[in-house]
């Protein structure tokens, strides 16, 4: 039986592989007699999971050495307090808003640092990105924060800024929560990034934080213990007990983005690379359908759209109720748009595969047939 195309946009679809491995190993992991979900997080097989977990994703983000990977929890939202408690050291602190998600973040920030504006999209209700050159960046900022692919407005940054070009010294703060492990990241460009696996790695409870050495010993004195990012760089992410499972679902994760293949006319890819050029296609073929119809309408500029979160509307929107009873009797499900934005959402990450795009474009003909 064929399970049902999930597009939530967090928690989202984890790849039935992945989910088949846990259920056989729930039990008993590799004949240790113990759940995961039992495992003293010090002990040789949890700590065997955490170190191959860890390894794999430096391999697939290709990770600098300079750089450390800390597997936290507070999730994204937790971040946007953490990160101006290790960074800001109460200084200045600039902001490029294009959606809901970095205004939450701003919001946060004010509360530890000295924090202004540098550019926002909110005039065009975050349908765009605001021109890197037009930035208004402060000399002697803290760092930088942008959130690199926002969830609710359907917006990404197909590349990201070089604040260096700028003229700006200030590191690079990205939110990639809802792209991480979608596309490669140019760490060159990148001080620190974060995000909330749930989207994208795994299960809700598990945050990743990735950090370049030099920006770590600095936090405030008000900052926890538990979220100081040089404590946890120290001790390996077990400062505290971790989100243990969810670092195994991810571990899981982890191993299937490297065994994605994809043949190309740029020849055989294979891990990230991969995966890309399958969600290019998958974006590619809704985004597509969506422009040639007259039913339905997406109002992101196009050198701005997400590949991730494809919001759009139906131009008659009293028909939204049927809309989505007809999409959850045909097994797609959680379409329905975030409530700040309304119309529909499809959440297409790494978890979705072609076959499900293609059913939800099937159904969008097959709905404005009937209604059109």
């Amino acid at each position: 039986m064929t399970r049902p195309y999930n597009f939530s946009a967090g928690p989202a679809a984890i790849p039935e592989e992945v989910l088949a491995q846990a259920a056989a190993e729930l039990l008993d992991w590799h004949g240790s007699g113990m759940s995961v979900m039992e495992m003293s997080h010090r002990g040789k097989e949890f700590i065997s999971i955490y170190e191959a977990a860890e390894a794999d994703l430096r391999e697939l983000l290709a990770v600098p050495p300079d750089y450390r990977i800390l597997f936290l929890q507070g999730g994204g939202i937790g971040e946007n307090a953490i990160v101006p408690l290790n960074l800001s050291r109460g200084g200045a602190v600039d902001f490029v808003l294009t959606g809901s998600w970095s205004q939450k973040s701003q919001k946060e920030a004010r509360k530890y640092a000295d924090v202004a504006i540098a550019a926002t999209s909110e005039a065009d209700h975050f349908t765009s990105i605001p021109d890197a050159a037009t930035w208004q960046l402060r000399d002697g900022a803290s760092y930088v924060h942008i959130c690199s692919n926002e969830t609710i407005n359907g917006t990404e940054f197909q590349t990201l800024p070089d604040l260096k070009a700028l003229g700006s010294d200030a590191p690079l703060v990205i939110d990639f929560s809802s792209h991480v492990a979608s596309r490669p990241v140019d760490w060159s460009k990148v001080g620190l990034a974060f995000g909330g696996a749930q989207k994208n790695l795994g299960p809700a409870g598990l945050t990743l934080v990735v950090v370049r050495d030099d920006l770590i010993g600095h936090a405030l004195p008000a900052c926890p213990s538990a979220f100081d990012y040089q404590l946890v760089a120290e001790n390996d992410s077990m400062f505290n007990t971790p989100p243990t499972y969810a670092i195994y679902i991810a571990g899981l994760v982890f191993q299937w983005l490297k065994r994605q293949k994809e043949t190309t006319d740029k020849g055989d890819l294979a891990g990230i690379a991969a995966i890309e050029a399958r969600n290019i296609a998958k974006a590619k073929l809704l985004y597509d359908f969506i422009d040639g119809s007259d039913f339905y309408v997406n109002r992101v500029a196009r050198d701005a759209r997400s590949r991730m979160n494809i919001p759009f509307q139906l131009r008659d929107e009293s028909r939204n109720d049927a809309f989505l009873a007809g999409a959850r009797a045909r097994g797609l499900l959680q379409l329905k748009g975030h409530k700040s934005v309304g119309g529909m959402r499809a959440s297409i990450y790494n978890a979705m595969t072609i076959a499900g795009v293609q059913a939800l474009v099937d159904y969008l003909k097959e709905f404005e047939r009937e209604h059109a």
